[in-house]
């Protein structure tokens, strides 16, 4: 029975989100910031040093960025999490059975009969009170905590794989129109990336694709217009 459970849990793909969102999220931030960063300099320069230079920086800033924030957004849903189940022990031992006329409730708001509703309450509340009432009041579960220091490793690693990438279109690619194959070999990676998320995740390829294609597009192109506007020929 237990095979069976872990072979139908192995179909579905919600287990995934977490680490599945911070590093797309982290990879094609990498890659959308610092191509739209080489593609706003090389419509303002003639030469690759200015934009080499200008990409490396975003790459490192956007790296430490991306880290930094994802440890800081984690760790304040960690610490509001952790304060609501202080404050759910302290509620079970102060009224446990409001506690469980509560859980009850929730129960039958579900769909379970009255009587039913309680009895399951009764019944988890007796294995585990505070666990039972963690997942189903608060909404705590194992799949929606994240450990704050793996997920800023993780951001700010995706961040830089995907920065590299446009990082080396600069240095390889022909100065001459290099915004036009920096925005090129960008919107293929985004949209490798994208393709591979979806697939990965178990949604729609060509929703995400079509996404990406067009937010990537929009992103670069107003940066493109701005070394346009301030062209500097450096």
């Amino acid at each position: 029975m237990s095979e069976l459970a872990d072979d139908y849990l192995d179909n579905h793909y919600i287990h995934r989100s977490n680490w599945l969102r911070a590093a797309v999220l982290g990879a094609n931030d990498g890659i959308l910031s610092i191509a739209s960063i080489a593609i706003g300099v090389s419509a303002a320069s003639t030469l690759r040093e200015p934009i080499i230079l200008a990409t490396v920086a975003g790459l490192v800033a956007g790296a430490l960025s991306m880290a930094a924030g994802e440890y800081v957004s984690v760790s304040s849903q960690t610490d509001v999490e952790n304060a609501d189940i202080e404050r759910e022990k302290l509620e079970l031992e102060e009224m446990p059975e409001i506690e469980l006329q509560r859980l009850a409730e929730i129960y039958e708001k579900r769909g379970l009969k009255k009587q039913t509703a309680l009895t399951v309450a009764k019944e988890l509340t007796e294995k585990d009170a505070l666990a039972a009432h963690v997942r189903d009041e608060l909404g705590i579960n194992e799949m929606s905590k994240a450990n704050p220091i793996q997920a800023a490793l993780a951001s700010g690693a995706a961040f830089t794989v995907g920065g590299v990438l446009p990082l080396l279109a600069v240095l390889f690619l022909p100065l001459n129109n290099l915004e036009y194959y920096l925005y090129g070999s960008a919107l293929l990676f985004l949209i490798i990336l994208g393709g591979l998320a979806a697939k990965t995740g178990g949604s729609s390829i060509k929703k995400a694709v079509i996404r990406i294609t067009f937010w990537g597009t929009v992103a670069m192109g107003l940066t493109a217009l701005v070394g346009y506007l301030f062209n500097v020929n450096v």
